[in-house]
């Protein structure tokens, strides 16, 4: 059997990229030869377009050497839970108890989530792969994803449920199993959710202490001011003096967050399969 499961929980601010980063983790790892199972707790789109795949299914698939993906569908996924963890017997109707199940899993505090991360972390503890890597949604509902095993516990008085649910707390908690990826760019509204989601994080110990990844960084032009007065009026300047503008604005943003790793801003990258590819380049020679 192989040795503990790596579980990676990647989220950040809509639009940072968080997919990408995702997609380029599961390959990095990959190309370590370790064997990844890369999951999209949304549609699917995201992370699949980055992985070079039109469509995921709630079946792992192959995507490329090392890699497996697959997306979230929340009803096979309860459907799965009833059988595998609350251990329904085989012959019991589990699609008619799913079905039952519908509505609280759609209204009640911490079900829905609960199905949600709780498929992830099943994948772990079978041991089955070196790393699951999971592109989680934007930060305010990743936040109630990592809440919600503590839901469920405090909701349910005994039994088996709440055991699971203690057991899911349990290896979010885990620094040695569980890490926590947040996904910025070097701009004002991305940096400030970034910072306000690991200060909630930390108060409320949902998780290790999250690790910042700084994407699409502008690479330094060497420009100065120097240069600038220097260039007579005209589009040549303005670029000059637009490209300062950006590097004195990520300089400033990225001074107000502790980063772990900068990823650079991909110019002229035309297909989110080759910026995952290059993504995971950069993290490795970084």
């Amino acid at each position: 059997m192989m040795g503990a499961t790596d579980l990676v929980l990647v989220s950040g601010k809509g639009g940072t990229g968080k997919s990408a980063v995702t997609a380029a983790l599961a390959i990095e790892r990959a190309l370590r030869g370790q064997t990844v199972l890369a999951i999209d707790l949304g549609t699917g789109l995201g992370l699949g377009t980055h992985l070079r795949t039109s469509s995921l299914t709630y079946e792992p698939t192959q995507v490329r050497t090392g890699v497996w993906a697959m997306t979230m569908v929340r009803s096979a996924a309860l459907d799965e839970y009833l059988k595998t963890q609350l251990h329904v017997p085989g012959g019991a109707p589990s699609r008619t108890l799913a079905g039952a199940l519908s509505v609280l899993v759609d209204t009640a505090p911490g079900v829905r989530e609960i199905i949600s991360i709780g498929k992830p972390i099943f994948e772990t503890w079978k041991e089955k792969w070196d790393a699951v890597i999971v592109d989680t949604p934007s930060l305010g509902q990743f936040q109630s994803y990592l809440r919600a095993p503590s839901t469920i516990a405090a909701l349910v008085p005994t039994g088996r449920v709440k055991r699971q649910a203690g057991s899911l707390t349990a290896t979010l908690s885990d620094s040695s199993i569980t890490q926590v990826v947040l996904v910025s760019n070097p701009a004002e509204l991305p940096v400030i959710e970034t910072v306000e989601a690991i200060e909630t994080i930390t108060s409320e110990r949902l998780c290790p202490t999250p690790i910042v990844v700084m994407n699409r960084i502008v690479a330094k032009s060497g420009i100065t001011e120097g240069h600038v007065k220097n260039l007579v009026d005209g589009p040549l300047r303005e670029a000059a003096v637009h490209q300062r503008s950006v590097e004195s604005l990520q300089h400033h943003w990225m001074a107000q967050i502790d980063i772990d790793v900068s990823l650079p801003y991909l110019m002229g990258v035309s297909t989110p399969g080759e910026v995952a590819v290059q993504l995971a380049a950069a993290m490795r020679a970084g």
